[in-house]
């Protein structure tokens, strides 16, 4: 406890080493759960499409947050690296010669929560695809694997999808055209026995002209919802949540954002030693407001931030420095802990929207304002993170 407070006490007047603090704020994310999704499809399957869909981000951002992690993959981070709320690791060299599934088989054996799997519905040239994919199961059997069978309207060209969804068990039911009812047919008979679960969907973009582009999409969220551990599917269903309803551009780029700190507040809060969660919880709402911020255009100094998160949180600060104590209580000080955490940086960021969304239409809110505007989201926000946070 002593040492804590030392800790404490030299990070809050700048004496804190660097790798002190990385070390700390190493240990929360591993206690964030985020979702890992091992994408694995040859080029052109659907796989972009499928990211798209699930974080609602552009193809753009998508393609520049990817980062090679081995010689024949790649890792994005959604929202963010610094605070990911799901992770697709990119499997894109699989059919080059020389390629040897057991260098990824290593390096995300244990970290991978889902193996999705995608096909071409009319492509059946997939014999290195069952072939690695045979390797990657038979290296963890109990780890779910989906197929996900794509561009559906490659069977039926220029005409649009059945009305209602007609793939009971990823099987073809009626009203489906015969030369796809065929071709799905041999899909499932060559890859039964390697997935858990088989989704024919077909994710196209608008200008394409097809009056369901996210047709299936629904489907999938769910198959994967089904098959993710509980803590990594809250996740998946709070970014959907939150999001789904948003039709403010702006906002619905800063929740993902939002939710991605708050998970990583609520993971620091989650470290059992009492006191570490203060010292790395200025750092990361800040860092979460400075992406904010850029995402409206705006900029923040330190100072500015300081006086703004003055007026919003010093009555929550010293909460959260009351509950510290309480971590000496096995479990329930900790979860205590991480919820009040999660829940301030949540309605921080909120609130910072907020300010951010006034300044662009030419308003400044008043300190009471936006004090008003944070404790009613902290309100709501505790009560949704009382069943969110980690730990």
């Amino acid at each position: 406890m002593l040492d804590s407070i030392k800790t404490f006490f030299r990070t809050m007047t700048g004496n804190a080493p660097e790798s002190e603090v990385q070390a700390r704020l190493a240990d929360a994310r591993k206690r964030t759960p985020v979702p890992v999704l091992w994408l694995f499809g040859k080029t052109q399957s659907g796989k972009t499409s499928i990211v798209r869909y699930l974080t609602q981000a552009t193809e753009a951002e998508i393609g520049t947050g990817f980062r090679p992690c081995t010689r024949f993959s790649r890792m994005y981070d959604f929202p963010s690296a610094e605070a990911p709320l799901l992770r697709f690791l990119d499997t894109r060299g699989f059919d080059e010669p020389g390629y040897e599934p057991a260098e990824d088989i290593e390096q995300f054996d244990n970290s991978a929560h889902l193996v999705l799997v995608t096909v071409k519905v009319m492509d059946h040239a997939q014999e290195k695809v069952y072939e690695h994919l045979e390797s990657i199961r038979r290296a963890k059997p109990s780890r779910p694997v989906i197929l996900a069978l794509t561009c559906l309207h490659e069977a039926y060209p220029q005409v649009q999808h059945p009305a209602e969804y007609p793939f009971p068990q990823g099987l073809p039911g009626t009203n489906v055209p015969e030369a796809l009812a065929r071709s799905l047919s041999e899909q499932e008979r060559r890859f039964r026995d390697l997935v858990d679960v088989i989704v024919p969907i077909d994710l196209t973009k608008p200008e394409e002209g097809y009056t369901q582009p996210d047709y299936g999409g629904d489907v999938l969220k769910q198959a994967i919802l089904d098959r993710l551990p509980d803590a990594f599917r809250q996740t998946l269903v709070a970014l959907d949540r939150t999001t789904g309803e948003l039709r403010d551009a702006y906002l619905k780029q800063a929740m993902p954002i939002i939710l991605g700190y708050s998970y990583l507040a609520a993971g620091a809060g989650a470290i059992p030693v009492p006191f570490i969660d203060l010292l790395l919880l200025p750092g990361i709402q800040m860092k979460m407001v400075n992406d904010i911020a850029r995402l409206y255009g705006q900029t923040v100094t330190a100072e500015h931030y300081r006086e703004l998160a003055a007026t919003l949180g010093v009555s929550v600060m010293a909460r959260q420095a009351a509950r510290e104590i309480t971590k000496i209580i096995p479990v329930v000080g900790v979860a205590a802990g991480a919820a009040l955490a999660g829940a301030t940086t949540f309605a921080m960021g909120r609130a910072f929207c907020y300010y951010y969304q006034e300044i662009r239409e030419g308003h400044v809110p008043t300190s009471k304002a936006l004090k008003q505007y944070f404790d009613k989201e902290l309100a709501a926000a505790q009560r949704f993170w009382q069943k969110q946070a980690p730990g």
